[in-house]
């Protein structure tokens, strides 16, 4: 899935796979520099630093923004976790 956002009168879509700076994640969600560390430091938004400088997947971007996307993803966990285990417990 992906998204579309109208920034500086450019559409830009959002890559599930792509990889985002901190600078492009801030324009997408339009956030300051300092919610955006917050974010990371808190663990909301998962990252990856390389070189000293943290890479966003876009995944996580559209997790952010789509939280839907999230809830349909832990249902299909979930589901498949208790299948697991009742295959598991058959042993």
């Amino acid at each position: 899935m992906t998204l579309l956002y109208n920034i500086d009168n450019m559409t830009k879509e959002i890559q599930r796979n792509a990889i985002y700076t901190t600078d492009e994640t801030q324009e997408l969600l339009k956030i300051s520099n300092s919610t955006l560390k917050r974010m990371l430091k808190n663990g909301l938004i998962r990252a990856n630093k390389v070189g000293g400088q943290y890479r966003i997947l876009g995944k996580e971007i559209l997790r952010i923004v789509s939280p839907e996307l999230e809830k349909e993803a832990t249902k299909s966990y979930l589901g498949i976790k208790k299948k697991i285990i009742k295959n598991i417990n058959k042993w």
